[in-house]
């Protein structure tokens, strides 16, 4: 793996392993949540495209020279805060967020949300305040039949108002292994933000993804576009299903 992009010369560091494991011991818990049923698209993009969106201090994190954009549906479930049970009915919703890959001056790998659309009010009010995460409140649903599942979402608030998904998968059979670039793209231990105008890095721990192939039926999207990124110009480099892991994320870190 090499450097990442406008690493030379300002401090960066070779970036830490990609390991299908958590790399470090598991946090003690400041959120826990489940992750269930997602669909996870990604495509290659320019890494001058990505730099202007990470937070200050960290890089585009690359493979084979690329940067990646990723459009990830799920249910999330259980949300709860410490060592308490998941909140009933707030804590449970589906989610679609756009996502980037970022490396710090510690060689530290992690995911920058430039969204995060959910459909409780509660939830996205609070990560807005608490972790500064760019939630966005919208009318989503999560329909599954048989093998196929189908993920939609028209934004509410803030803004802008009407960015939306339509994402249909065929889930297949789990991979026996994933490529070097699956791995890149999932294996991921930590999130980047900005707190109190300081970098921070927020830990997480969950067991290995169990990765299935899946078929990309129907993808038709505005939420890329609106994150700031170029709208996808053509199919999927990787499209991937999950059943899900639950998720344990610690304090944030400087």
């Amino acid at each position: 793996m090499e450097s990442p992009a406008g690493a030379r010369g300002c401090g960066y560091g070779r970036p830490e392993a990609v390991t299908p494991e958590p790399p470090r011991a598991q946090p003690r818990p400041l959120l826990t949540q489940e992750w269930r049923d997602l669909a996870m698209l990604h495509w290659a993009v320019d890494p001058a495209r990505v730099a202007p969106l990470l937070p200050a201090g960290t890089v585009p994190d690359l493979h084979e020279g690329a940067a990646y954009v990723g459009l990830i549906a799920f249910r999330m479930e259980r949300v709860g805060w410490f060592r308490l049970p998941g909140v009933p009915y707030f804590g449970t919703f589906p989610e679609v967020n756009v996502r980037l890959y970022s490396v710090d001056a510690r060689g530290r790998r992690g995911v920058v949300f430039r969204s995060l659309d959910a459909s409780r009010l509660v939830p996205v009010l609070v990560a807005r305040a608490a972790l500064r995460l760019p939630y966005q409140w919208a009318r989503m649903r999560v329909r599954r039949a048989g093998d196929v599942l189908t993920y939609t979402s028209g934004r509410r608030l803030p803004g802008p108002v009407g960015a939306a998904a339509r994402i249909s998968v065929r889930a297949g059979g789990p991979l026996a292994e994933p490529t070097p670039l699956e791995h890149f793209l999932t294996a991921r231990w930590a999130l980047h933000t900005t707190l109190g105008g300081r970098l921070a890095h927020l830990p997480n721990t969950h067991p290995r993804w169990p990765l299935h192939r899946a078929e990309l039926l129907d993808c038709r999207e505005t939420l890329v576009e609106a994150a700031g990124l170029p709208a996808p110009s053509g199919p999927p480099a990787s499209v991937l299903y999950s059943p899900g892991v639950p998720v344990r994320f610690g304090r944030p870190e400087r």
